[in-house]
C-alpha cells in the first residue's frame, strides 16, 4: 500500500467523497492548512498524476494612490464644475486653479475628461459649465468604484455583482492609472485524474514522518527506525529580502563614478545659495521669469546673503547693464545688488559650477557636482519641487561644441542608452545651448533629460575666465525612472517595499 506525507494524505482523503473540481485556495480554507504546504503537496501529486491543475488568470482591482487622494478631495473635475457653478458658470482656466489652490496644469488636466463627460466647454481659455454639467455632476460614478476597491481587492465580477460595470466607466478611466490599480492574477483549480481514482479504489496510508533529528532520539537509538521527512528544495517559502542600497541613491553612485572615471573632479555648493550666484553671475536678467516667486524658493531667515568680492560685483553689475567688456549690449536696464544679495533655495547646480570657474579661471579642468535643486513645480507623475541634478563644467581653451556632445553622449552610453538627439535650445547664459534626449525603447519615443552648452562671454569675462567652457546640467529622477521603468517619478521616493525588494540595480559598491 502506497504511503503519502500528511498533507498530501489529507488531500486525498478529500477527493474519496468529493470527485469535483476545487480551487486551491479552498481546499486550504476546507482541510485548515498553510497554503504553502497544501500548495506544496498539490505540486507533488500532480507530478505523480494523481491530481490535475487547472490555471486560470483573470484581473482584479484596487484603489491607486491617486484613488486615495480623490477619496479625500473629490474627483478633480466635479471640483471644478462646483467652482464654475458657484461663480456663475463660466470662469478662465487660471481663476479656477487659484480657487481651488492647485497649479493651472492641475486645472488643464481636467478640461479631457469634462468634455468627455460633456459638462463643460472651453472657450479661448475661458471654462463654462453645460447643462448637462449642473444636472450630471452630482451623480455618483467613480466613487463608488473607488470606495468598493477601497476596502478590498475585487474581480471584475465582484464589481458587477456589486452594480458596477467597468467597461461603462472605461472611457472616464483612461489616462488616470493611479485610480484604480489593475493586478493579473491566477485561479488554481484541482481535480482528481483516473491514476488519482485508481489509488483510492486501491487504498493508501499515511506516511508518518519525523522532521527533526533530537538528541534523545540519537540517545535511545530510535533513530534507526523512523523515517524522516525529505527536504524539498523546490517548495514554496517565505522570500527573504536582504537590505541593499536604495534604487535611487545607486544611481546617484552610478553617476558619480562614471564622471570619476571620465577624469573630472567633484565640487559642490550651498543649498542656500545668494541670487547673485544662482542667476546674476549666469548672465540671468534680474526681470526673468524663473526669478519669480512663483518659480524660486525664496529664504525668509536670513533673508539676504554676503556677497562676494566688489571687484566681481561690479564686472558682473556692468555686464548686465552695458555689456561691460564682453562686447555684448548687455540686457539694458538697472541692476538691483539688492536682488543679488537675497538667499534663495539653489534652482540648479549649475550655481556650483560658475563658482567653479570663477575659482579655477584656467584650464584644462573638468568639474562636476550632484546635488538637490529646489523649484516651485506642481507634483505630478513628470514633476517633483525638490530634485536632483547633475552639472558639469570643462575649462579648455581647445575645447568644442563637438566635445560637449561627446561628453554627453558618453555619459549616457555609460548609464545604459545608446540612441542620442540633441535639439537647438535657449538658454540665457549658454550659445550655442541644446537639450538633450534619449531614445526609451520600452515607450517607443524620445525624452528630454537635461539642458546644455558653451557659456557665453557674459559669463566668463567677468568671472576672470577667458578660456572656453562648456556646461551642461542633467536631471537623475528622469533617468531613474527609465532605468527602472518607471511611470510616476513619485515612485522614485516612494516607500513601496514591494517595489523595493524586487527592482534590480546595476550599481556595484
Amino acid at each position: 500500500m502506497e504511503k503519502f506525507p500528511e498533507h498530501q494524505y489529507r488531500i486525498l482523503e478529500y477527493f474519496k467523497n468529493n470527485k469535483k473540481e476545487v480551487e486551491q485556495s479552498f481546499l486550504a480554507d476546507e482541510l485548515q492548512s498553510d497554503p504553502v504546504f497544501i500548495s506544496a503537496a498539490i505540486q507533488s501529486l500532480s507530478s505523480s498524476e494523481y491530481l490535475a491543475v487547472r490555471e486560470e488568470k483573470y484581473l482584479s482591482y484596487k484603489i491607486g494612490k491617486e484613488g486615495e487622494e480623490i477619496l479625500k478631495k473629490g474627483l478633480p473635475e466635479k471640483r471644478v464644475v462646483k467652482v464654475l457653478m458657484e461663480k456663475g458658470g463660466a470662469l478662465p482656466i487660471k481663476e479656477i486653479g487659484e480657487l481651488l489652490s492647485e497649479d493651472t496644469k492641475y486645472v488643464g488636466g481636467c478640461l479631457k475628461i469634462l468634455g468627455l463627460r460633456g459638462w463643460a466647454d472651453n472657450e479661448k481659455g475661458i471654462i463654462k459649465i453645460t447643462e448637462k454639467g449642473k444636472k450630471e455632476s452630482g451623480k455618483e460614478d467613480i466613487e463608488i468604484l473607488l470606495n468598493a476597491v477601497a476596502e478590498k481587492e475585487m474581480t471584475e465580477k465582484e464589481l458587477a455583482v456589486a452594480g458596477i460595470d467597468l467597461k461603462s466607466l472605461g472611457d472616464l478611466l483612461k489616462g488616470r492609472k493611479d485610480l484604480v490599480a489593475e493586478k493579473a492574477r491566477t485561479r488554481r483549480h484541482v481535480s482528481i485524474t483516473p491514476a488519482g481514482e485508481k489509488l483510492i479504489r486501491d487504498g493508501f496510508d499515511i506516511l508518518r514522518e519525523e522532521t527533526q533529528l533530537t538528541s534523545s532520539m540519537l540517545l535511545d537509538g530510535s533513530w534507526r527506525n523512523v523515517e524522516f521527512k525529505k527536504y524539498d528544495i523546490n517548495i514554496d517559502t517565505q522570500k527573504r529580502v536582504p537590505g541593499k542600497i536604495h534604487p535611487f541613491t545607486a544611481i546617484l553612485n552610478e553617476t558619480r563614478d562614471v564622471f570619476l572615471q571620465m577624469g573630472f573632479t567633484e565640487t559642490s555648493s550651498p543649498m542656500v545659495e545668494s541670487g547673485f550666484w544662482d542667476f546674476d553671475a549666469l548672465f540671468q536678467p534680474q526681470d526673468h521669469p524663473a526669478r519669480e516667486m512663483q518659480d524660486t524658493f525664496y529664504v525668509k531667515k536670513p533673508g539676504t546673503a554676503m556677497l562676494p568680492d566688489k571687484s566681481l560685483v561690479d564686472r558682473v553689475r556692468e555686464t548686465h547693464e552695458t555689456g561691460g567688456t564682453t562686447g555684448s549690449k548687455g540686457w539694458k536696464y538697472k541692476w538691483d545688488i539688492e536682488k543679488a544679495r537675497q538667499n534663495i533655495l539653489r534652482t540648479h547646480c549649475t550655481a556650483a559650477s560658475v563658482r567653479a570657474v570663477f575659482r579655477e579661471k584656467a584650464g584644462p579642468k573638468k568639474i562636476f557636482t550632484i546635488g538637490r535643486v529646489f523649484r516651485r513645480e506642481t507634483i505630478d507623475h513628470k514633476h517633483l519641487p525638490v530634485f536632483y541634478q547633475v552639472d558639469g563644467i570643462i575649462i579648455d581653451s581647445k575645447a568644442s561644441f563637438a566635445n560637449l556632445l561627446g561628453t554627453l553622449e558618453a555619459f549616457y552610453k555609460k548609464m545604459g542608452f545608446e540612441k542620442f538627439e540633441f535639439r537647438p535650445a535657449f538658454f540665457p547664459y549658454t550659445e550655442p545651448s541644446v537639450e538633450v534626449f534619449v531614445w526609451h525603447s520600452g515607450k517607443k519615443d524620445w525624452f528630454e533629460m537635461g539642458g546644455a552648452g558653451v557659456f557665453r562671454p557674459e559669463v566668463t569675462l567677468p568671472l576672470g575666465c577667458t578660456e572656453t567652457v562648456l556646461a551642461w546640467g542633467l536631471g537623475l529622477e528622469r533617468l531613474s525612472m527609465f532605468r527602472y521603468d518607471l511611470a510616476d517619478i513619485r515612485m522614485v521616493y516612494n516607500s513601496d517595499t514591494t517595489w523595493l525588494a524586487q527592482v534590480q540595480t546595476n550599481y556595484k559598491e
